[in-house]
């Protein structure tokens, strides 16, 4: 993977307890890394629903291999959040392909 085209920087957020300025345990997302990244695919998929139809954005972002990664994270990338929805590995360990869609 080269690191030229890793041009891009995405947080990885992981739901968990947070605590705020005066204390007070709540329930929260808190970044687990920042990382560089490749958008591979940017697209806004439409789906069919119960109402009619609404458009999903969906991103594919290419990291390096990390441990410890689950579809219960989610990912922040220029403001936005994404709930990660598929992890699938390159390689032998090379990297990771994160399909992610607008949501979080």
């Amino acid at each position: 993977m080269r690191a030229g085209k890793l041009d891009k920087t995405i947080t990885i957020q992981r739901r968990g307890e947070v605590i705020d300025d005066y204390g007070t345990v709540t329930e929260g997302w808190t970044d687990l890394v920042t990382v560089r990244a490749q958008v591979i695919q940017q697209s806004a998929e439409e789906f069919l629903k119960s109402a009619g139809t609404s458009e999903q954005t969906a991103f594919v972002f290419r990291i390096r291999h990390r441990e410890g990664l689950a579809t219960a994270d989610r990912v922040s990338f220029q403001g936005d959040f994404f709930d990660l929805k598929e992890i699938k590995e390159l390689g032998r360990r090379d990297g990771l392909d994160l399909r992610c869609v607008a949501g979080g």
